[in-house]
């Protein structure tokens, strides 16, 4: 029995360290640029940041796959982040382009920009009734939630009267 234990325990710690071991150090950085949107039409402007330049954070940009051009990374308050922007051309053409910035202490990061030819379709809110045929109390006919209302407020009421004779002792 005691050496299962000591089997056991011995696994498990083996799997936590290997766990931890394997586990990213929040905080650290992951070199990536961030484009955002990551899906643009030609003409869109495009905005990149990264955490890789560290806290003086300036970089230049290579958007030239894409035709955009050279842009600069300024350093800015949030997180740390060198941030610039770009303008995807006109004439570009759709595929994936890697957009690349390089910072003042030599360090090389890259991200995907999509160019595609049909605008991102906006996230629409949903408006209005839905029809499940439970119905409710904002449902389309009043005179049914009005007599929904009534109901439930006669249950009550003789519910609290039946309970009311039971604890004087009555009997129901």
């Amino acid at each position: 029995m005691r050496r299962t234990a000591r089997l056991l325990t011995g696994t498990a710690l083996a799997v936590a360290v290997a766990a931890l071991a394997a586990a990213p150090v929040y905080g650290e950085d992951t070199g990536s640029l961030e484009v955002f949107p990551s899906s643009v039409v030609p003409g869109a402007e495009v905005t990149v940041n990264t955490a890789a330049c560290g806290s003086d954070g300036t970089a230049s940009g290579d958007a030239d796959a894409v035709g955009g051009g050279s842009f600069t990374l300024a350093a800015s308050a949030h997180e740390h982040d060198a941030i610039g922007q770009f303008q995807v051309p006109p004439s570009a053409q759709p595929g994936t382009y890697e957009i690349v910035a390089t910072c003042s202490h030599g360090r090389r990061v890259t991200g995907d920009l999509l160019v595609t030819l049909a605008a991102a379709r906006e996230q629409v809110q949903p408006r209005g009734h839905v029809d499940t045929g439970v119905g409710g109390a904002l449902g389309p006919d009043p005179v049914q939630t009005a007599a929904g209302v009534a109901a439930l407020a006669v249950a009550a009421a003789g519910g609290t009267w039946l309970l009311h004779r039971r604890a004087r002792g009555d009997g129901i």
